[in-house]
């Protein structure tokens, strides 16, 4: 089984967002049995949290549920577990790559790489923690996108 970690700072936003999104992209592609997703953040401010009003209401609008998750931060024991750990932007990707052991280090990476906007310069997922629900809908676009990369370059591993 592949593992996938999505990974932000309080696991409130992007990190759920991304976790429900690839959820649903990998059932409709009939890998859920074949793929295990969760997400974490680097800080511990939420934990125990659903995820934030706002991204839980963007998501339905398109069809994604994130009720039941829960925010928690990332684990020692995650950097052995998991395939891919994917942070939303480089300041999260530079706190994991602190605390992974350098024996892991080669599944971090940021979640925009398996999509078609990285090469346009489109390199993170920004936080909508701070604005409006345009922030939130921004995100769901781009996690969408990424997602289906990710999905694709997992099929093609297989």
């Amino acid at each position: 089984m592949i593992k996938v970690l999505f990974v932000c700072m309080g696991n409130i936003c992007r990190s759920p967002t991304a976790e429900a999104v690839f959820r649903h992209q990998v059932r409709a592609a009939g890998f859920e049995e074949a793929i295990y997703i969760d997400s974490a953040g680097t800080h511990d401010f939420h934990t125990g949290e659903p995820p934030d009003e706002r991204a839980q209401r963007a998501a339905v609008r398109r069809g994604y549920d994130a009720r039941e998750l829960r925010a928690r931060q990332i684990h020692e024991k995650d950097f052995e577990v998991f395939h891919y750990i994917l942070a939303m932007d480089k300041g999260n990707l530079a706190i994991l790559k602190r605390e992974c052991p350098p024996e892991h280090s080669h599944k971090l990476g940021l979640l925009m790489e398996y999509s078609k906007q990285f090469s346009e310069g489109i390199t993170e997922v920004p936080d909508p923690y701070f604005g409006g629900h345009q922030g939130f809908e921004h995100v769901l676009n781009l996690v969408e996108e990424a997602g289906r990369g990710l999905l694709d370059r997992i099929r093609n591993e297989k």
